[in-house]
């Protein structure tokens, strides 16, 4: 036999060989087959409080540890989890019956008295779940709960999907985040502040039980997952966008689509020296003038900055809830169009009297600072590829990277990019209802608008998802007004992202729910996941 024979020949026994190395030990650490180590920690990451859902933990998700009377699939539809069904009449009183097999961790069983307990005390805790029109929560027996709101609410139907039970027996606020008791597929373990959280199968849950009886998630972000993948330490690991164009051996990219809509806030008035009820500036001089927000927003090209900045993982968004039930077509306006933009931006006043490439009206240039997170790459190559673009109609915006405190007393002055989506019409609320304006994150704008106002009311007390959903329709465009770019042109809607996670080959993780804010939903179907 020849040497060049010989030659492909032990090329190709290495080749078997890597492969075989490959296929049994991969790039990952050893670990049992039905062991799962994530450094994918959803939206809030690691958070002060622990595990406690009435402060803040799993809000927008699977929360592992507990479980809560329904949960939407990827249709949207609600379907049951611990509960076995709901009736309303009139959208005011709610009973929903529960099964009568469920079990915390301890062996103890699940009542209604736990049920009702928990919507009380979240009603109470002022955590992140909209409670405005409770009243109270009853047992009326082992199996049924009683819901009683201030006035009709529809979409209470949602808060029934998102809050997780908790033991009423068992649960302290100072004590319940360390050491958590639920009744969902998984209890918690170990938990190192800042490193870790260990968990280990629930063997008392009532449900499809996962095929992984210990899952560790690590407390790693951005660079820190990314290097766990290449060191073969994570079955997955979530990174940036910006991580599109990167690979790891053994692992494969995937991107989770989401209706998480990445957008700019425009303060809504001018910069009369008034200020926060917290001593805050407020108003901008600039953002306030709708041809400058109806410019950008129309000379925007959105799909090529989701191209060339995140590598196509993401879909452009116009409205915030295009993928949504009350998502309003008529509210839009055509984008990618510079020249229609410029012509806004002349008609509106704005005109580069100087040549300097920027537009200036009665001596203000259309100048303005956009702020992004300092910690999220992602959210500072928006805001360069956002400034880049309208550069070319005539208005400078300065991206500034802030941490989250730091952006907090500045936002109400400065236009800032921000993130929000869940499957509910909170956020709806929350960012153009009058009411809430300058509340935490709500309304930062101040935008007020009387008829919005009266719509978004309306289908806060609607006693149909129908009804409801048409009225935020309307909120967003009526044919005369609204909050929409059509109308007030309040916010810069962009894109909605998709959340990129390497996951090892070795794994199936099926089909991943449509992921609201932060990714909180990446264990969505952990039940489904499984070693290929």
């Amino acid at each position: 036999m020849d040497k060049k024979k010989l030659a492909i020949i032990a090329v190709v026994i290495i080749i078997a060989v890597i492969g075989v190395a490959t296929l049994f030990n991969g790039p990952s650490t050893t670990r049992n087959p039905d062991e799962l180590v994530v450094a994918a920690t959803g939206h809030g990451g690691e958070l002060e409080s622990g595990f406690d859902p009435m402060y803040g933990w799993a809000y927008n998700g699977e929360p592992l540890i507990q479980s809560s009377l329904f949960k939407f699939d990827n249709n949207r539809s609600i379907v049951d989890d611990l509960g076995t069904g709901y009736t309303t009449e009139d959208s005011k009183t709610w009973v929903a019956t529960i099964r009568d097999d469920a079990k915390f961790s301890d062996g103890k069983k699940v009542t209604a008295e736990d049920v009702a307990f928990s919507f009380n005390t979240a009603a109470k805790s002022e955590g992140y779940l909209f409670y405005d029109e409770f009243e109270k929560a009853e047992a009326m027996n082992d199996t049924a709960v009683k819901v009683t709101l201030k006035q009709p609410k529809a979409e209470f139907l949602f808060t029934l999907a998102r809050q997780p039970i908790v033991p009423h027996y068992y649960y302290d606020n100072t004590t319940y985040g360390t050491k958590p008791i639920g009744s969902g597929p998984y209890k918690l373990v170990q938990w190192d502040k800042g490193q870790q959280a260990i968990f280990e199968l629930n063997e008392h849950y009532y449900g499809k039980k996962p095929a992984f009886k210990k899952l560790t998630i690590l407390y790693y972000e951005n660079d820190a997952a990314f290097a766990a993948a290449k060191r073969g330490e994570v079955d997955i690991a979530a990174v940036p966008t910006i991580y599109g164009n990167q690979s790891v051996d053994g692992m494969e990219l995937k991107g989770l689509p989401s209706y998480d809509s990445r957008y700019i806030t425009l303060p809504f008035n001018n910069d009369s020296g008034e200020k926060t009820d917290e001593g805050f500036a407020k108003g901008n001089n600039v953002t306030s003038d709708i041809a400058i927000r109806k410019a950008m927003y129309t000379g925007l090209n959105r799909q090529k900055l989701v191209d060339e900045v995140f590598s196509g993982y993401g879909d452009p968004d116009f409205t915030g809830v295009d993928k949504l039930p009350w998502f309003n077509e008529e509210a839009k306006l055509p984008d990618s169009n510079p020249e229609k933009a410029k012509e806004i931006l002349k008609d509106g006043g704005w005109i580069d009297t100087d040549n300097d490439g920027i537009v200036e009206k009665n001596g203000t240039k259309a100048s303005f600072t956009l702020l992004y997170g300092a910690s999220n790459p992602d959210s500072q190559q928006l805001a360069i590829g956002f400034a880049d673009q309208m550069k070319e109609i005539g208005i400078e915006v300065i991206p500034e990277g802030k941490s989250g405190d730091a952006m907090m007393p500045l936002k109400f002055s400065n236009a800032a990019i921000n993130g929000y989506g869940t499957n509910d019409i909170d956020p709806v609320h929350k960012a153009y209802l009058s009411s809430v304006a300058g509340q935490s994150y709500a309304n930062p704008n101040f935008y007020k608008n009387p008829t919005v106002d009266k719509y978004l009311n309306q289908s806060n007390c609607a006693t149909s998802l129908d009804e409801t959903y048409n009225f935020i329709k309307l909120a967003a465009w009526d044919g005369t007004t609204g909050f929409g770019p059509k109308g007030d042109c309040v916010n810069i809607y962009i894109y909605d992202q998709e959340y990129l996670l390497f996951v090892d080959k070795s794994l199936d993780i099926g089909t991943p729910l449509i992921q609201p804010h932060g990714c909180g939903d990446i264990y969505g179907n952990i039940y489904d996941w499984k070693r290929v």
